[in-house]
Parts: structure tokens; sequence; C-alpha cells
């Protein structure tokens, strides 16, 4: 792995000041996500690395705001947002120095601006007012309007020009499994912070309550209701199989291992059962670890380190 100045120098980023920006949001993401920071270091081309840094704590910054404070606060600090978001796309400046990396990378990678637009929308409309789902075409509106492009505003930046229709459909496969995941292994977490993620029609198709979700209750009812939504996940997860092939080749690794971390924890939900109520599901430590070290090693008959 290159130095963070070598990864710099490569990706052409040349300044004083812009190599810091991008420093900055690096350091940004290793904090918040260190997982992910390891895995673009580790496994994506360099020349990539700091513009999806840059994304990633673009991407960051803004579900942040949006998920901070009463919904008052909520809506004036993404309105707050959006103005120097825009400011910052529209001048190339900005004060934030995650704003001025992340317009920098949308300039030199070309990323359109409907997909930034798009996702300060849907954070301060289907995030910040988030109210639940009432049923599953609701949860794909959410992830229509603030998950997919929420992705696209990091992922995007992978390609110059920006996704054609193809490969942003791919990720809209990969989000609508990632959802699905992230929800199942943190129901504990969001119930605590009066969020239920799960469809209320499902719940009434099993007669569980909300109430049974945040007592943990482990009824039959309820764990057959957590089994059909391992279920819907997995075969969500699945129909991510080809997005490898829709990648450039340069963030292949990295992905390969965001899809192997997905499936790893939505196994850990489904051996967890109920007791994914009573805690949250984490990646834990040896099986990251295990995994980025399987995708950095060198596949047999490829060049060996010099």
């Amino acid at each position: 792995m290159p130095s963070w100045r070598t990864t710099l120098t490569r990706a052409g980023i040349s300044g004083t000041r812009l190599r810091d920006d991008y420093t900055h949001a690096a350091r940004r993401v290793l904090r918040r996500e260190p997982a992910p920071y390891l895995a673009l270091r580790l496994l994506a081309a360099p020349p990539l690395v700091p513009a999806l840094a840059a994304g990633l704590a673009f991407m960051n910054l803004v579900d942040d705001v949006a998920e901070t404070g009463t919904p008052q606060q909520r809506a004036a600090g993404l309105a707050a947002l959006t103005e120097r978001v825009e400011a910052a796309l529209e001048k190339g400046d900005s004060p934030d120095p995650v704003l001025r990396s992340y317009a920098h990378a949308m300039d030199s990678r070309g990323l359109p601006v409907h997909w930034v637009s798009r996702f300060l929308e849907g954070a301060a409309t289907a995030e910040a007012a988030f109210d639940g789902f009432d049923d599953e075409p609701d949860f794909q509106a959410y992830l229509d309007a603030y998950a997919w492009p929420g992705v696209l505003v990091f992922t995007g930046l992978q390609y110059q020009g920006g996704p054609d229709p193809e490969q942003a459909a791919g990720w809209r496969r990969f989000v609508d499994a990632a959802q699905r995941v992230d929800f199942l292994a943190d129901l504990h977490g969001d119930l605590a912070d009066g969020r239920l993620c799960l469809p209320r029609a499902r719940l009434d198709e099993h007669s569980v309550t909300r109430a049974d979700l945040e007592a943990a209750r482990d009824t039959p009812a309820v764990r057959a209701l957590l089994a059909g939504e391992t279920r819907r996940a997995r075969a969500a997860l699945d129909a991510t199989h080809g997005i490898l092939d829709l990648a450039e080749p340069g963030l292949r690794p990295v992905i390969a291992t965001m899809a192997d971390l997905m499936a790893h924890q939505l196994t850990a939900v489904e051996r967890a059962g109920a007791g994914a109520l009573r805690r949250d599901v984490g990646y834990g430590i040896v099986a990251p670890l295990r995994i980025l070290l399987r995708a950095a090693r060198p596949k047999a008959g490829g060049r060996k380190p010099g």
C-alpha cells in the first residue's frame, strides 16, 4: 500500500491546500467508518482513493446532519448545508475542507450534479422526517429518494463522467441489499432511538406489535417476522451478483469485500434470531480483518510484490 502522500500524487492532486483538504476528508472517514476506509486504502487503485474518500466523507456529513437533533434542527441544518454545498460546487471553494475536496472530486471525475441534488433533497425529506415505512413500496421509495443517490455521490466517483444507466441500476440493487442488512443489524439501536425500520404492514402480517420488538420478546411470531426479513435481505444480496462487472477494475476488490462483509453480517443476524432485538449485530473484529487480508493477498499466478 503506497503512503497517503504518494496516493495523492498518483491521483494528480497537487497544491498544499488541496492535498490538506483531501487528507482532512480521509481522516474524517477513518474516524467514523474505519472498515470502509481500510478497504479503500488497502484494495482500491491509488488514483481512485482520494476522490472516493472525499465522497464518503461528504455522504457521512449529510447523514450526520440529517440524523442529528429535532426535526426542526435537522431541517434547518440541511437547508444551511445545501446552500454551502451548492456554493462549493458552483465556485469550487468553501470554508469547509470536506466540501472543498468533494467539489474538486466532483469536477475532476465529472459526476453529474443531479445525484448530489437528489441526495440532499432526499436527506431533507425521506431521512430528516423519517417516520418508518408503511409497506414495501414505502421502503422502495425511501431507497429511490435517499439511499440510492447517497451511495452514488460516493461510488459514482469511480466512473469518469458518472455511471451509465446500467451501472446506476446495479448500485440500486446493491443499496437495496445493504439497507436491508443494515436495518436488521441495527434493530436494537434504532428501536432505542425511536426508529422502527421494518415495514409496519409486515408486523401486522405476523400479529407483531412495535412494543413486542421494543421489549425484545422472543415469541414464535417475532421469530417468524425476523426470519422473513432475513430471507428478503438474503434474496436482495443474491440479486447484487454481477455488480463487480459494473465496477471500475480499480475498485472491484473493494466492492467484493463490501459484499463479503454484508454477507457475514447477515449471517450473524440470522444466527442471532430474536437476539438481534437485544443488541446490535456488528461486524466484530476478526471477520473484517480476515476478509480484508484475504482480499489483499496476491492471487495465485499473479505478479508477486517487488
